[in-house]
């Protein structure tokens, strides 16, 4: 860039953005918002409370509202938690707009799920940015056939996640997510099987238990227990012997259990918009071994890791040998030439560069 931007970067008002990470969106937050620091921009990040001071976080005001019997009587009675969300993304828009008198900024980055950052947007007197990390949903469609005026210049994480939104959004450029290989660095490998992520039935942890155990592998799972039923029911039966559950580990202790594993399953049962796992793995040069889902296959070359068609946890078993044998130094160079975070920066700092000009 040619000069230092003053950047409104708003995320997910779900969960704070600090390790350790609820999931891919708050990690990837936090790594666009350290990098894009790091170069000298100005960015202050909107974000939930507990959110990590050191990003110049301005803590949205998400406040559970008090009702009455009255209120949550009645039939149309909304889930008080978006209630919250909707109410601090308006505050939020409305401070950002001229009638407020607040800071001015030559970009505001939508990084969050909601609606209310697109449909505001003419509002705004800068450019909006907006990411999209999901399949299509109703309130982001409709969000964004409200804005007339087209004021919102969308990205995308993957190629896949760009094809899901034709022909709503038709010029979707992507900007696949990165990863800060400094903070994944390269591991020894040579030990067990490694799954990690948000323990919910989308993630699939379950598949990935069957499949070491049909292998005799041993297996650690690590990460947020968002699903509690699941987790009981499909997880705690397996734990002990060859299964182990490690825990929401969080920065170092993370990148050391990925990098000591010899292979990395993930298991997605949805399509990934991108799926921030693989990146991690292989920067810590670790392959990874899982199901054709959404946009693994635009991460994963045959050097590094091994896809197979999905529910197939027979073919899954049967592909890990391969994936264990692949070269991690491979994998460190595809994480270092297509998935790191700087290559990221560098892709937003050009879009924020053509917006201005």
């Amino acid at each position: 860039m040619s000069r230092p931007l003053r950047i409104a970067l708003i995320a997910s008002a779900r969960y704070p953005i600090r390790e350790p990470f609820a999931g891919g969106l708050e990690a990837h937050t936090w790594a666009l918002a350290a990098a894009l620091r790091s170069r000298g921009h100005r960015v202050a990040l909107f974000a939930a409370p507990g959110s990590d001071p050191a990003l110049g976080v301005r803590e949205l005001p998400v406040h559970t509202p008090r009702l009455s019997d009255a209120a949550r009587a009645d039939l149309s009675m909304t889930d008080p938690l978006a209630l919250a969300e909707h109410h601090a993304y308006l505050r939020l828009m409305l401070d950002l707009s001229p009638s407020r008198g607040g800071v001015p900024y030559d970009v505001v980055h939508n990084n969050s799920l909601h609606y209310l950052p697109i449909a505001m947007a003419p509002a705004v007197p800068a450019p909006v940015v907006t990411t999209l990390h999901t399949p299509p949903t109703p309130w982001l469609e409709s969000a964004i056939q409200a804005d007339a005026t087209g004021s919102v210049v969308f990205t995308a994480v993957s190629a896949h996640t760009a094809r899901a939104w034709r022909p709503l959004v038709s010029a979707a450029r992507v900007v696949r997510n990165g990863v800060d290989v400094r903070r994944w660095p390269a591991g020894p490998g040579g030990g067990g099987l490694v799954w990690y992520g948000r323990i919910v039935p989308e993630k699939g942890p379950a598949l990935a238990i069957a499949a070491a155990e049909a292998a005799a592998l041993p297996l650690t799972l690590a990460g947020p227990v968002v699903d509690r039923a699941y987790f009981r029911e499909r997880v705690v039966p397996h734990l002990g012997g060859r299964i182990r559950y490690a825990g929401h580990l969080a920065g170092a202790e993370l990148a050391a259990l990925v990098g000591s594993a010899s292979a990395t399953l993930v298991t997605p049962c949805w399509d990934e918009p991108y799926g921030l796992v693989v990146a991690e793995s292989l920067a810590c040069g670790t392959p990874v071994c899982g199901f054709d889902r959404g946009a693994l296959g635009e991460i994963l070359t045959p050097d590094c890791g091994r896809l197979v068609p999905f529910p197939d946890v027979q073919a899954l078993t049967a592909a890990i040998a391969g994936a264990r044998a692949l070269s991690r130094r491979a994998c460190r160079e595809r994480a270092e030439s297509f998935c790191s975070v700087g290559h990221m920066t560098d892709r937003y700092e050009a879009l924020y560069e053509e917006l201005l000009s």
